[in-house]
């Protein structure tokens, strides 16, 4: 047995020249591409701006971070999170017919294929862009956020949407139908409990994501935290920076506690 292995180890193809040809051309374009990065511009001054912010994160303005007004970080954060969650509810919403329409196991080859065009249509246009759009339509402020939000959500569970309804399992309503259950009954036992567990760890693991986009959006004026946090970067007022930063670590970390949670729950019944 040994012998056979020794053998067929012997006997393996050589490949050395071809590894040797892929790692030349990796190594020369890792070369290449490491050649456009300009240095100039960097040194002390950006590592100054770096210590700048880590500092302000270690030595936030107490004044901001505990402030309940308007300005103060715990609007601004409540103020990001209603964004965010209101915008991933709209959006789960919107995408429920879009789902069931592109799901191919439900609808004709041609109204699913065009559907899911829509949805993917909609899924190649970033946030950003949208959060500029929307600010002619509505102007700054939080409504913009929510509208870019709700769109966003859109393709993301759209698909996922899809997946969970492409996964269902018929042998489950064939049995209600043996049984005499009318449709109404079939689908609230046979396919909303399959439907249910997926569609909700969908929607929290989107509201994670749009929870982190809605504080890029604030850049735009869409609402949210993200104008007051790059105010603050731009006026050099590192402290009132590290406060706004402080704040977004906690709530974003204390999301993701809960987020887990609740999937783990799902998941697990």
């Amino acid at each position: 047995m040994n012998k056979q292995i020794e053998k067929a180890y012997e006997e393996r193809p050589r490949n050395t020249v071809y590894q040797v040809t892929v790692s030349a051309i990796v190594l020369a374009l890792l070369i290449w591409s490491g050649s456009a990065v300009d240095v100039s511009k960097t040194g002390l001054s950006g590592v100054q701006i770096a210590g700048n912010i880590l500092s302000g994160i270690f030595h936030p303005d107490g004044k901001l971070l505990f402030n309940l007004t308007l300005q103060g970080v715990p609007y601004l954060l409540l103020e990001t999170v209603c964004i965010a969650f209101l915008g991933t509810i709209v959006g789960a919403f919107l995408a429920i017919p879009l789902s069931f329409l592109s799901a191919s196991n439900l609808m004709p080859a041609p109204i699913a294929y065009v559907t899911r065009l829509v949805i993917m249509a909609v899924r190649t246009i970033p946030a950003f862009v949208y959060g500029l759009m929307f600010i002619r339509v509505s102007g700054p402020g939080a409504f913009t956020g929510l509208l870019t939000m709700s769109v966003c959500s859109i393709g993301m569970v759209s698909k996922m949407y899809i997946e969970a309804i492409e996964d269902l399992d018929t042998r489950i309503l064939e049995s209600l139908d043996a049984c005499g259950c009318n449709t109404f009954q079939k689908i609230r036992y046979g396919i909303l409990p399959q439907l249910i567990p997926n569609f909700a760890s969908t929607v929290i693991y989107r509201f994670d994501i749009n929870l982190r986009d809605a504080t890029v959006l604030g850049l735009v004026g869409a609402g949210g935290i993200g104008a007051p946090l790059i105010f603050a970067m731009n006026s050099y007022r590192w402290n009132e920076a590290g406060a706004i930063l402080v704040g977004l670590i906690l709530l974003v970390l204390m999301v993701e506690y809960i987020s887990t949670r609740i999937r783990v729950k799902l998941a697990r019944g």
